[in-house]
């Protein structure tokens, strides 16, 4: 029984969005519009409350699909068909550690019981500085080659993005504009992606505005200090 759990917590990304049941995929529609958004935008926001399954369902979940290429036969999103190089980035290493590394490799000691499968998982690489972070993680892509995942904070400043191209990026929370504006760049030769996944806690921010059309959001029905609408 200990073995059989083991293998059912080394393959969950297979158990999200089934066909039927309670957790079918037709009861989270705006995850759904997210993933297929990938088809048209590089550039994507999923910006919502805790506690949604933004950070799981959303960022960590394609993600983990793009890494191994393992898309299910529903996906209608961004397709990689070659091993991808990627980051995932949050506010300090601690967060990262805790939130990002947990829901992509397991907790520690548990490794592989994650987003990304375990019997994908190829080498881990720890870093120094704060106890238990990984560095990089391999990961097989259905393709033969190795993906590779790199996890970052935004307290590396601008400088620890530079220099090196990315296929795609997902930012776990918001960042400072200048680390985005430096994903962005990262991710233009190789024509890859950014996914944001957020609660907008700052308010309307400079990387929460880029994302409403002409840098404003809608103002259909708010009222103004004038009497107007």
């Amino acid at each position: 029984m200990e073995e059989r759990d083991r293998r059912d917590q080394s393959r969950q990304l297979y158990g999200y969005y089934p066909d039927t049941g309670p957790l079918r995929r037709e009861l989270y529609p705006r995850h759904l519009e997210f993933f297929a958004a990938g088809l048209q935008y590089r550039e994507r926001a999923f910006v919502a409350a805790n506690r949604i399954g933004k950070t799981e369902g959303a960022g960590g979940y394609e993600t983990a699909l793009h890494l191994t290429g393992q898309y299910p036969d529903w996906w209608v999103g961004r397709r990689f068909d070659h091993p991808v190089s990627w980051w995932a980035a949050g506010k300090t290493a601690e967060t990262t550690r805790d939130i990002i590394q947990t829901k992509m490799l397991g907790p520690k000691g548990r490794r592989g019981t994650g987003l990304i499968p375990g019997a994908t998982i190829r080498r881990i690489t720890t870093k120094s500085g704060v106890p238990d972070t990984v560095d990089t993680v391999e990961v097989q892509h259905v393709s033969g080659g190795v993906s590779v995942l790199g996890f970052k904070s935004y307290n590396q400043g601008r400088s620890g993005y530079e220099g090196t191209e990315r296929d795609g990026i997902w930012l776990d929370e918001e960042p400072p504009i200048e680390i985005y504006g430096e994903c962005v760049i990262r991710t233009m030769t190789t024509g890859g992606i950014i996914l944001m996944t957020m609660t907008p806690l700052l308010g309307l921010t400079e990387a929460v505005m880029q994302y409403f059309p002409g840098g404003l959001p809608e103002t259909g029905n708010t009222a103004d200090p004038s009497g107007g609408q």
